[in-house]
């Protein structure tokens, strides 16, 4: 099923906050934000590359920051075991919001 896949998560989330105002993104920006972090971080792993601080910017386009990573992590065809926890931690962070 894709919802359950990295991809359909990240989907999942993405139109779940996209249309949010600044004031509905109070008090949930920084969960998304470091979820956006722990995506990066999985990237960079799979890349073999070094971590780097993803820039926090305003909270509305954090969205667009996991589209972009998550496409980027799936071009390096990371763990399914990765993948996997991944989704999952996705899905924990909008059962949260």
């Amino acid at each position: 099923m894709e919802s359950e896949t990295l991809a359909g998560q990240a989907d999942l989330l993405g139109r779940q906050v996209a249309h949010w105002t600044p004031a509905r993104w109070s008090g949930r920006g920084d969960a998304v934000y470091a979820l956006v972090q722990r995506l990066a971080d999985a990237a960079a792993a799979a890349e073999g590359q070094p971590r780097r601080t993803v820039p926090r910017l305003a909270d509305t386009v954090l969205p667009d920051q996991i589209r972009v990573i998550v496409a980027d992590l799936l071009a390096a065809a990371p763990a399914a075991s990765v993948a996997d926890a991944l989704a999952a931690d996705i899905r924990a962070t909008r059962l949260t919001l």
